[in-house]
């Protein structure tokens, strides 16, 4: 039986007569198999809701508690008091006193920490000096929560962020984040704010942000403010990139870096770094060159070269390290004859290079990207995997690369713009290289894309699709740098396969801000290559980007030159009706709409696609029933459900629940719920969100109206972070009319004026008028009640 059906609900009260009934689990109040404490208690939480029927709002307020509370005492995230667990046990009828042993155990062990975040590159193990600086950041970071170190680039900025937040992390729970925004980093546009938003909040498991900036900042700071977590952004180019991305009230700390002192960053203080003091500077230069410096007048020749850069001289030392039979003063000296650049240690470090070596670290200066594997390097130099690594692994001990993680490289920015410098003198390959690897993302991204499940294809190739979005996820900054350097270039083939190897991939995380531009470019790199097929079907993607953002008229128009490519085949335009269906309907055309899935589904019959045929079914069902012809919807939504598996009878099953409300209540809930359930099932957000929208509307016409709105209220937290704002003014609209129904006229109001706005940002009318038109009856309804009625 589903959850919330009325067999539920008579149980449940049935439930609440037996107030003295004992608390039983595998009849003593324990599960065998859970070993702590939290664990146990955990278990008998979930037992509790279990029993209830109710959702996890309805349940709270049952029990008197918060929504958020009762959330973190079901995830193990808190112990909750004695009063939460008697108050839960009343509300299902159960004696909560066999759980008080069990309860004091687990308050006396404390909830299980939840798992740490480290995305922080490794500490160096050289770290010298600065003990002033540490002291002052750390203090500002108690005290003020936020802190800017500034300086020239080299000088330590990163390393003392990175030093700090290491040494910080027991004060710091929920894990250290770290983020770089290419402020400085050469070839690459500083990362936009709400780009840099979005990789913030995918740190943190929202993977589908709201679209606007605004929105994202909010969400970004609400999450810190749960939170006690460090974040170093680095690399930031001015304060107007960085303020957007600063905590709220809470206990998360953030620090960041710049070349720049960020004066326009009110309320963060800035610390300055200079050069290294010759102390400090010796002990660093001793360090890396595994040495008891001697020398003394030697040394301060090699410290002058350097200048006090940290970067200089960890790689002066290494130089000196790797020569054994050299003395500092030869090192001075062969430092003195390389002054023909102010990064003289730079080049003085490429000599102890040999060919593949120093070819290697000329073509990393051009290679796009923020950072980079082994398998990358090789394709970009040509080199066998065994010789790859050796390269890689002296790159490192000269510290002309770093290694921030296992197997994961990266260069600063001081030293990538040197190597780019050389490259452009002295190596004429470099392009050839660069569309090497170019065509090597490419040929990785479709082989990963290929493992996941997809309706556009059938069956996925072998393989682990966590494992495959795992690589998107940890190579989609290097993707969208190469698919700019494929641009750039002019290499059509990557430009237009790109994005439809990561289709998959934008699908679960609609709203990056990079697919509607990197469609826009495929398709027309598309026509350029003669590919009229390709192109009509990067259009039909580029529409449905546009409609998940709320864009409609820009959709149509993609949508329509989709279908104005030379012979589209009944595959593609049985797609495209669908699609053009759906934004017919949110544009309020109704019969259009239905023309639209209609012809969809004759497309789909005729080449034999089932699963295209349940959605034109589902979808003609659903304008059907909002055209007012219930009947034919009921039967439109039955043969959709017999036709579709999976997670394609969602919408069926919607439509035929909402359709059956005021006939069917106990077949109209139960199939609402086995919709929810495949949608959660299948880990399908947005799914969800819709389900629970139709569950308020189901139960607002069966008069259920407290249960209506928890669902409403549910729907929109699942919107929250994602970026699909017609659902979120469906949902507005629905939740708006229960409100008004139960009498709930200010928040009635006040869901239309944000609908309304909404649809004037958007350039919306139809979704502007409804709404306009709702809130001037209600306004004239309210007006027209006696005072007090």
């Amino acid at each position: 039986m589903a959850r919330g059906t009325p067999w539920d609900r008579q149980n449940v009260l049935h439930l609440r007569k037996r107030r003295t009934d004992p608390f039983v689990w595998n009849g003593t109040g324990t599960v065998s198999h859970v070993s702590s404490p939290q664990q146990r208690l955990v278990a008998q939480l979930a037992r509790i809701k279990e029993l209830s029927g109710l959702s996890l709002r309805a349940l709270a307020r049952e029990a008197g508690l918060s929504s958020s509370s009762l959330s973190r005492y079901l995830a193990g995230r808190l112990v909750p008091p004695w009063e939460a667990v008697v108050a839960l046990c009343r509300a299902v009828g159960r004696d909560p006193r066999p759980l008080r042993a069990m309860w004091a155990e687990a308050a006396k062990a404390g909830a299980a920490p939840p798992p740490r975040r480290n995305d922080l590159p490794a500490d160096l193990v050289d770290f010298t000096g600065r003990e002033a600086e540490y002291r002052q950041v750390e203090e500002l970071l108690r005290t003020v929560g936020t802190v800017a170190i500034d300086g020239m680039g080299g000088v330590g900025k990163t390393s003392l962020a990175v030093h700090v937040a290491h040494r910080l992390a027991p004060a710091y729970p929920d894990g250290g984040l770290y983020l770089d925004l290419h402020g400085f980093t050469p070839g690459q546009e500083p990362l936009d704010p709400q780009t840099a938003l979005a990789r913030l909040l995918g740190a943190v498991e929202i993977t589908h942000p709201p679209a606007g900036l605004a929105e994202r900042a909010a969400l970004w700071r609400s999450e810190l403010s749960r939170r006690r977590a460090l974040v170093v952004l680095d690399n930031a180019v001015d304060a107007e990139q960085v303020r957007p991305l600063l905590p709220g009230a809470g206990k998360s700390a953030v620090v960041i870096t710049s070349r720049s002192r960020l004066v326009r960053l009110d309320g963060v203080p800035p610390v300055s770094l200079a050069p290294l003091a010759d102390g400090d500077a010796t002990r660093l230069f001793g360090r890396a060159a595994g040495l008891a410096l001697t020398e003394e007048e030697a040394v301060r020749q090699v410290l002058r070269q350097c200048g006090g850069l940290p970067l200089a001289l960890r790689m002066a030392g290494a130089r000196l390290r790797h020569r054994p039979g050299w003395t500092v003063a030869v090192l001075a000296e062969r430092l003195r004859d390389n002054t023909g650049r102010f990064d003289a240690v730079f080049g003085m470090s490429l000599q102890q290079l040999d060919a593949d070596q120093r070819r290697m670290f000329r073509l990393l200066g051009v290679l796009p990207g923020a950072d980079f594997d082994a398998a990358v390097a090789g394709v970009l130099a040509d080199l066998p995997p065994g010789r790859v690594d050796a390269v890689l692994e002296e790159l490192v001990d000269a510290h002309l690369v770093q290694e921030p993680a296992p197997g994961r490289y990266r260069m600063h920015d001081l030293l990538r713009r040197y190597a780019a410098d050389i490259a452009a003198e002295e190596e004429p390959q470099a392009e050839a290289a660069l569309r090497r690897v170019l065509h090597h993302y490419l040929a990785q991204a479709v082989a990963h894309d290929e493992v996941l499940p997809s309706p556009h294809r059938g069956s996925p190739s072998p393989g682990d699709p966590a494992k495959a979005m795992a690589w998107f996820d940890l190579e989609y900054v290097n993707l969208v740098a190469c698919f700019d350097t494929a641009v750039r270039l002019g290499v059509d083939e990557v430009v237009a396969e790109l994005p439809q190897a990561m289709r998959v991939w934008f699908f679960r995380h609609r709203g990056t801000g990079d697919q509607i531009r990197m469609l826009d470019a495929a398709a027309a790199a598309a026509g350029r290559l003669g590919q009229d097929h390709q192109r009509a079907s990067l259009l039909s993607d580029l529409g449905f980007a546009h409609a998940a953002a709320g864009r409609l008229t820009e959709a149509l128009a993609a949508y329509e030159l989709a279908e104005r490519c030379e012979s589209p085949d009944d595959d593609l335009a049985a797609g495209l009706a669908l699609r053009i269906g759906f934004v017919r309907r949110d544009l309020g055309d109704l019969e259009a709409a239905q023309a639209h899935f209609r012809r969809a589904h004759e497309l789909f019959e005729k080449i034999g696609r089932p699963a295209g045929q349940a959605q034109a079914l589902a979808f003609d069902g659903w304008v059907t029933l909002q055209l007012g012809h219930r009947d034919e919807a009921v039967d439109l939504a039955r043969a959709s459900v017999a036709m579709a598996h999976g997670p394609a009878r969602i919408t069926g099953l919607v439509t035929l629940g909402v359709a059956l409300a005021s006939e069917d209540q106990e077949e109209s809930l139960r199939t609402l719920h086995d919709a929810l359930s495949l949608a959660e099932q299948n880990n399908l957000q947005h799914n969800q969100a819709w389900c629970h929208n139709y569950l308020g509307v189901a139960l607002r016409v069966m008069g259920r109206l407290e249960d209506a709105l928890d669902h409403h209220r549910r729907a929109l937290e699942l919107l929250e972070p994602l970026a699909e704002v017609q659902m979120e003014m469906d949902v507005l609209h629905s939740y708006a009319e229960t409100c008004r129904v139960a009498g709930r006229y200010d928040e009635a109001l006040a869901l239309l004026d944000r609908t309304v706005k909404l649809a004037r940002d958007l350039g919306r009318p139809h979704d502007e008028n409804l709404a306009s038109a709702a809130r001037e009856n209600l306004t004239k309804g309210r007006e027209a009640r006696p005072f007090g009625s």
